[in-house]
């Protein structure tokens, strides 16, 4: 959702663009010729010994496709130090509809502790039935915070915050845009673009969506509109298990970090028990330095891509070596299919993402785009076993400015679901063939190359 991204744009082109620099991507290879490795695998109780690990490669290998499994495992192994968590149990969630149906259900449940944090965070429609549950819920003891990012939300009404407060909920800022109001944290171009909600500290969602009336119907079953304002095309995923308590202690962190005040620690430890079987890794990206993480654990898994790279990106403009795995992983036999937009609230991005199809398409990258709906979700299979559903798009900002959150789970049975998914997106699209493309009238390639003048300020 890209509002605000003009105010950004402005700022960024004055010299307030923020330093950080996308790392370089490995040799080729390097991910082609990994091999199994010792992964940094982490239950219940901490970091799995020996024995506990291979049962945990054994249960991968047993729902299929054991060797992807391993291999995904060691790519991501390989480009970063970030745990694997098992025990988990991943539900994935498309659409509003479905995923604040799963959200309000645990809400309502909460005993102890709330953390969300959120960009937008709006004053209509389902944010007022969301504040109205949050005052309930503080009024019967739980204790309830939410973090919401200030020039995302910069829309929204101060009352909508200051009933909030009043109601003994703890609110507060991300990089407030009026530096006096918590000096020491004022930078505008660096953005807090994660969605996380955290409930007892034992359920938790993360993924695409905002809290928006935007996202209020589903995107499936509508006829085709090019209203950027209804059926928005999303995907969340609910987990339980030890992954929720990463994701507790980064919203704990950035709350901290952001100097907003005192934030009691759990009432209970989080994910004290196992709740299924699935390996999953929570890597986090920001400014502050994590790094392009989610960018690097991308560009080696699909650099080490074996059999298929599906990618649905709300927002797409990778850059020269993200174009370079995905050409590169097409010329040599893997089915690249890209699920793009054909609407967007923001313009430029859309056209700076089109000016690359030809060159992947030439390449033998199939391209689609979505009809009838807004895609924001930021979703991927790769080879059917590494599956990541999150907030990064797949462009500059995403990667090195704004804060970022994406689950990544590793097996065949989360990647079924996946690629189910990904199958219903595809009917849902529009081929785009390198014929149809190079036909295109001088007007939209004019825009195209306009827009990628500037695409690293996107």
């Amino acid at each position: 959702m890209r509002k605000t991204s003009g105010l950004l744009i402005a700022l960024s082109l004055l010299g307030l663009q923020a330093c950080s620099m996308l790392p370089v991507r490995p040799p080729l290879s390097t991910a082609a010729a990994a091999v199994p490795s010792r992964p940094a695998l982490h239950g219940v109780k901490g970091p799995m010994a020996p024995q506990a690990r291979q049962r945990v490669l054994a249960q991968l290998a047993a729902e299929g496709k054991a060797d992807l499994s391993s291999r995904h495992l060691a790519l991501l192994t390989q480009a970063g130090s970030l745990p694997f968590y098992t025990g988990n149990q991943a539900r994935l969630l498309i659409d509003g509809p479905a995923t604040f149906a799963a959200m309000f259900a645990e809400l309502e449940q909460a005993r102890s502790s709330i953390l969300l944090e959120t960009y937008i965070l709006e004053d209509q429609g389902l944010a007022q039935r969301l504040a109205e549950l949050l005052l309930r819920k503080e009024a019967q003891g739980v204790k309830t915070h939410v973090l919401y990012d200030a020039l995302g939300s910069v829309a929204t009404a101060t009352a909508y915050f200051d009933a909030l407060r009043a109601g003994g909920v703890a609110v507060c800022a991300f990089n407030p845009v009026n530096p006096l109001t918590r000096p020491g944290h004022w930078d505008l171009t660096q953005r807090d673009h994660r969605k996380i909600l955290v409930v007892d500290g034992a359920v938790a969602f993360v993924g695409g969506i905002n809290i928006s009336e935007v996202y209020a119907s589903g995107s499936f079953g509508r006829r085709k509109s090019r209203s950027a304002e209804r059926g928005w095309r999303d995907t969340q995923v609910q987990l339980r298990g030890p992954a929720v308590l990463a994701l507790d202690t980064l919203v704990r962190e950035a709350w901290s970090a952001q100097g907003c005040g005192s934030l009691p620690g759990p009432a209970a430890a989080p994910a004290s028990t196992a709740a299924g079987t699935q390996v999953i890794q929570i890597i986090p990206s920001g400014a502050d330095g994590n790094e392009a993480r989610m960018y690097a654990a991308l560009l080696t898994a699909i650099d080490g891509a074996q059999r298929s790279v599906h990618l649905t990106m709300g927002y797409f403009a990778p850059g020269a070596d993200m174009i370079a795995a995905l050409t590169e992983a097409a010329q040599r036999g893997v089915d690249v299919v890209l699920i793009l937009p054909s609407m967007s609230d923001f313009a430029p991005v859309l056209h700076a993402g089109r000016s690359h199809y030809e060159v992947l398409l030439q390449a033998g990258v199939k391209l689609h785009e979505l009809q009838g709906a807004v895609l924001h979700a930021k979703t991927a299979v790769i080879d059917g076993v590494f599956s990541t559903v999150g907030s990064s798009n797949m462009d500059w900002r995403s990667f090195v400015g704004n804060n970022e959150i994406n689950a990544v789970m590793i097996g065949d049975d989360f990647g079924q679901e996946m690629e189910a998914m990904f199958r219903r997106d595809l009917a849902a699209s529009a081929p785009v063939t390198l014929a149809q493309w190079q036909a295109r009238p001088w007007l939209q390639r004019a825009k195209e190359q306009a827009a990628r003048l500037l695409e690293s300020w996107w």
